[in-house]
Parts: structure tokens; C-alpha cells; sequence
């Protein structure tokens, strides 16, 4: 990567990296409750209320997300229920980051790897505002004066919040920033949204100048019922993201606006997948001790 000030600078070769992380709002399985993004969301949402040091927790959800972007669902708890031993989970965990966290930092990378054995429970009960995000939609691609663009499936604002506390704190040594600090400011960017329906670009033009009082409102009914401690850190949270002076809320600027552009990238670039890419670059019809007969299937009835 290249330097400047002292300072790794942003580069395209991150893009890769970043674009296959914000696929795990897309990550479902059998018997787990909505996307691997909105359960990380959730999941470090509850370790930090039940009392967990948020630092910690910043650290294993971050971890636990690399790992998904290759393995998906099959994760440390689920790897355990099919007779994988510690050390064979650990390294297939492992193996999931280092196949990713090339254009990380060595020591970013190599740290968030001795969280691989502590991956975050499942949630407890979470406050209501926490728990809304999830059945909160984004608003899509909106205008001034233009009809919205709806792409489906939407995303929630749970899993944009999450993606975007992801980034932040993967591009915090960038900035020369706190990765942890800059994870809870994405996780705490939304709480708003909680109670407020999105209406996009479109709905704050429209509300004018009634905008600020209309979010400080949203945003204090759901700090309300955050106890005292969280809600106060929240706050601070909140107040560092007003503005982009200083590392940490400059990391964060950087994953709200990556995310809000690899999201809608993600559904225009369904129509430059080719079956020369699938079948050729992906091996759909992959090797195997039948795959003579099935290229003589494809080519018999003229697929593709």
C-alpha cells in the first residue's frame, strides 16, 4: 500500500476485500434467523449490554466476519456441532482470513486472528430499537424530485450498520485510528432509524429544515432504552461522527460511504455475470468422477 504523512493510504486493491464482506448481508442457513450481518449486528449488540468489554467485542465480531465471507454459516459454533475439533476448527477459521486479509495491515490481520476461539454468543433480549433495525428497510436509491429506485431484496439498516462498523474498523489503521473505537461508530450510526422510516436523500430535502429535530428525536427515544452507561458512550459516539477531524470518525466516513456504493454495485453487477464466468472461472460443473458424463449432458441438449 502506499504511504503518505506516516499513513497507509486507500488503495483499489482493498475492493476485492470489501466487496465480499458486504455480501454477508446476503449469507443466510437453516435454522439461524436472517443474514449473517444482521446476527453479527445483534450478537455484538448483546455481548456489549450484557456487560462484555465493547473493545473485545468490536474485535470478535470482526474476526467472525472475515471468517464468514468463505465458510458462511459454517462458523466455530456450528463446526463443533459436525465433530470438528478445536485446533481443525481454528485452522479452517484461519485458513478463511488469510484466503481475504492480504490487502489488511500484517498486524491488523494477524490480531484479529486470536479472536477466531471466542466468537460472539448468540443474543439475548435486546432492546427494542436495537432489535427494529433489522425489520427497518434502507431506502434504496433516492432523489430530489425523482421517483425511488427500489432493488430487492433490500437491505436492513442492522446489516448496513454492521457493514459499515465492519469497514470502519478494517480501514481504521488507514487512518491511523482505533479499530474498536471505530466500530461502535457504525454500530451506533443508525439508532435513529429505529423509529424513523427511511426516506432516503428524498425525505431529507423535503423535511428541510425540521430534519435535525426529526433524527434527534428518533435518536433519543432509542437512547432511552439503552441503560445509562451505553447510552452515554453512544452519545460520545455520536457527537465524534458529527464531523470527519478525527481519525476514528474519518474511518467511519470511509465505511458509510463504501458501503452505501458497494450495496447498490452489488445488484447492477448481476448482469455482467456471464456463463463463461460460472462454468469457466467458477467451475460450476466442477471436477469430479462424473463430470465426463455431465459436459456430454450440457452438449447434448446445447447448454449453454
Amino acid at each position: 500500500m502506499a504511504r503518505r504523512t506516516g499513513l497507509m493510504t486507500l488503495s483499489p486493491a482493498l475492493l476485492p476485500l470489501l466487496r465480499e464482506l458486504g455480501d454477508l448481508k446476503r449469507i443466510r442457513s437453516a435454522g439461524r434467523d436472517g443474514t449473517v450481518a444482521t446476527r453479527l449486528f445483534e450478537m455484538a449488540w448483546s455481548a456489549w449490554l450484557a456487560g462484555e468489554d465493547r473493545d473485545t467485542v468490536a474485535m470478535r465480531a470482526m474476526a467472525q466476519a472475515l471468517a464468514a465471507c468463505r465458510l458462511g454459516d459454517l462458523d466455530h459454533a456450528k463446526l463443533g456441532e459436525l465433530g470438528m475439533s478445536g485446533d481443525d476448527r481454528r485452522t479452517a477459521l484461519e485458513r478463511a482470513v488469510d484466503e481475504i486479509a492480504a490487502p489488511l495491515p500484517d498486524d491488523h490481520a494477524a490480531a484479529l486472528k486470536t479472536y477466531l476461539d471466542a466468537p460472539l454468543s448468540p443474543p439475548g433480549p435486546l432492546p427494542d430499537a436495537i432489535a427494529a433495525l433489522r425489520h427497518q428497510p434502507r431506502a434504496g436509491v433516492t432523489g430530489p424530485g425523482r421517483p425511488r429506485i427500489m432493488l430487492q431484496p433490500e437491505e436492513n439498516h442492522a446489516e448496513h450498520s454492521f457493514l459499515v462498523a465492519l469497514y470502519a474498523s478494517l480501514l481504521a489503521p488507514f487512518y491511523g485510528a482505533p479499530p474498536a473505537r471505530s466500530f461502535w461508530h457504525g454500530m451506533v450510526h443508525h439508532l435513529h432509524s429505529a423509529a424513523m422510516p427511511d426516506a432516503g436523500y428524498t425525505g431529507e430535502v423535503l423535511l428541510g429544515d425540521r430534519l435535525g429535530s426529526v433524527i434527534d428525536r428518533a435518536r433519543e427515544l432509542a437512547l432511552a432504552q439503552l441503560p445509562d452507561k451505553p447510552a452515554a458512550v453512544s452519545r460520545e459516539h455520536l457527537l465524534e461522527i458529527a464531523d470527519d477531524t478525527t481519525p476514528a470518525a474519518r474511518a467511519f466516513h470511509a465505511g458509510d460511504v463504501i458501503d452505501r456504493v458497494v450495496e447498490i454495485e452489488q445488484h447492477l453487477k448481476r448482469g455482467a455475470v456471464t456463463m463463461d464466468v460460472v462454468l469457466g472461472d467458477y467451475g460450476l460443473v466442477h471436477d469430479g468422477p462424473v463430470k465426463p458424463f455431465h459436459d456430454r449432458v450440457l452438449a447434448e441438449t446445447g447448454l449453454p
